[in-house]
């Protein structure tokens, strides 16, 4: 595998590069601040874990093309309300809603720790490097550029631009093809084991399941590490792993 087989590397953005998780935390708690102030404290964590579930399935219905981003976000947000006693929103209330909670996430954007350098290593090994979303380009490109990482990870396809998002092989196709490489000579590294890693493997890439610590998303999962390298994911537990793993000697 090491500098052979893979030859370029894709990345997810979200809980991969970026910690949008903490992010959200804080976009969240904004939102209870003013529209549940109601809501005791000990049920405050609740609120997040409900908008990080999505049960309703409204992102990935936007991320196979079926619905626009607001439409699924003020969904999303009316769920939150109708869940924890808020009032429901109208279009107005909604935009009032959307820039608080937009304002707060935005401000509160951070790479992880482990992202910057190990990318850097990649790029100066001179390992093609890029990004594959499920968000839309314009934003993703703000948030690799206020962390740290635009000038080191092109968006190369996001759900906007190609119109579906992971896990359809497609995109991941997309993103190989403009990294440079064959399907079969990319690896893909992301925190969602379904949608990130199982999609790049059932896509032809190397799916590489980056399961970090205590974080993955939306609370405890059932996911089985070993599982998950019996189905052909390669499971590293930090961004730091990758250099070791694909920067040639």
């Amino acid at each position: 595998m090491r500098g052979t087989a893979v030859r370029g590397v894709l990345l997810d953005v979200d809980d991969t590069l970026v910690d949008t998780r903490a992010g959200f935390a804080a976009a969240i708690e904004a939102v209870v601040e003013v529209y549940l102030p109601h809501l005791p404290a000990e049920r405050r964590p609740e609120v997040l874990a409900m908008w990080r579930a999505d049960a309703g399935g409204h992102y990935r219905a936007y991320t196979r093309g079926e619905i626009g981003f607001e439409v699924q976000r003020m969904r999303r947000a009316n769920e939150l309300h109708a869940a924890f006693g808020g009032a429901e929103l109208d279009d107005a209330a909604y935009e009032a809603w959307r820039a608080l909670f937009w304002g707060t996430f935005e401000r509160s954007w951070v790479a992880h720790d482990d992202a910057v350098a190990a990318v850097r290593a990649l790029v100066d090994a001179g390992v093609p490097v890029g990004a594959v979303t499920n968000a839309a380009t314009a934003l993703q490109e703000r948030k690799l550029a206020a962390t740290g990482l635009g000038d080191l990870v092109p968006v190369l396809a996001s759900v906007d631009t190609f119109g579906v998002g992971k896990p359809d092989a497609r995109i991941f196709h997309e993103g190989a093809r403009r990294l440079g490489v064959e399907p079969g000579h990319a690896a893909y590294v992301g925190d969602e084991l379904d949608v990130d890693a199982r999609g790049a493997r059932d896509a032809g890439l190397l799916g590489v399941w980056l399961d970090r610590p205590g974080a993955r998303r939306g609370g405890p999962h059932p996911e089985d590490p070993d599982e998950a390298r019996a189905s052909g994911v390669r499971v590293i537990g930090s961004l730091a792993e990758l250099p070791d793993l694909f920067a040639p000697r």
